[in-house]
């Protein structure tokens, strides 16, 4: 049996074959959840005013065997670019920070199972608790850890906070709303110590947005990390990463992750 076929039939995934053996145990999947508005969910590569996606994937960006996603109807299958297509569906998804994120942790972890959620256009009072993107999100993870077996959430990673910087009420609102968002994400999912990775935003109202960003650097929780997007490329619309920064912003994540979070070791081998 090939290796692809082994990855997918341990997770559970639609794909049989008489031949295949029944005494094999299923790996144990690594659980990101990737989380917040457009950026997460990916716009690098979509051109022809935002109706498009180019259909471009960066090698750190290709598919492997060892990389799933939950999609929308709550099954797993092997992940690929444009990872959010049927979750953020109203909008053109493309490429974001997922898949770059995953190829470069998968040789640590093993099994990645990725989890999107993001929706694009987005402000942080609609994740709170209550709300529909709150409890969707919630409704995903829980979904996520009871499929397969051996289901693990290891990080929660987190892009969002353009659509907060329009107001100044709702900037300096941020840093509480995200504490809380943070606070009842690991209460509703039982996980005290879920690592939090945020994005600083890049993008945005230039009037209230270092608000924004300085919200985002000062919050200082247990297990909840940052990393800056300041200064990746942004396209012509200064709003949505390019392509290329979405590979960068998911390396930069997958570093932070692996830095702060991960305790498994190199395989010696």
């Amino acid at each position: 049996m090939s290796k692809q076929n082994s990855n997918l039939k341990g997770m559970g995934i639609s794909r049989s074959s008489n031949s295949q053996s029944q005494s094999e145990a299923p790996k144990c999947k690594q659980i990101f959840v990737l989380s917040g508005q457009s950026n997460m969910a990916g716009r690098g590569g979509v051109i022809d005013h935002n109706k498009r996606w180019d259909g471009v994937v960066p090698p750190e960006c290709q598919p492997n065997p060892s990389i799933l996603r939950l999609n929308a109807h709550l099954f797993w299958e092997e992940a690929r670019e444009p990872l959010h297509a049927d979750i953020d569906a109203r909008k053109q998804c493309g490429v974001g920070p997922g898949m770059a994120f995953a190829n470069m942790v998968r040789e640590r972890v093993g099994l990645v199972g990725l989890v999107p959620c993001a929706v694009g256009g987005t402000a942080l009072k609609e994740w709170a608790r209550g709300e529909h993107l709150y409890e969707n999100m919630v409704k995903r993870v829980r979904a996520a850890m009871k499929e397969g077996e051996g289901g693990e959430v290891k990080a929660l990673l987190w892009y969002q906070g353009e659509s907060d910087t329009s107001t100044h009420h709702d900037a300096e609102a941020y840093q509480g709303k995200m504490e809380k968002l943070i606070s009842d994400a690991r209460e509703d999912l039982q996980l005290p110590l879920l690592p939090i990775i945020q994005v600083a935003i890049a993008s945005g109202d230039e009037k209230y947005m270092e608000i924004v960003r300085e919200a985002q650097l000062r919050i200082k929780l247990p297990n909840v990390a940052c990393v800056d997007a300041k200064g990746l490329p942004l396209k012509g619309d200064n709003l949505h990463l390019t392509t290329e920064a979405q590979v960068k912003l998911g390396q930069m994540l997958a570093d932070a992750y692996l830095n702060n979070f991960d305790s498994s070791k190199p395989s010696s081998s």
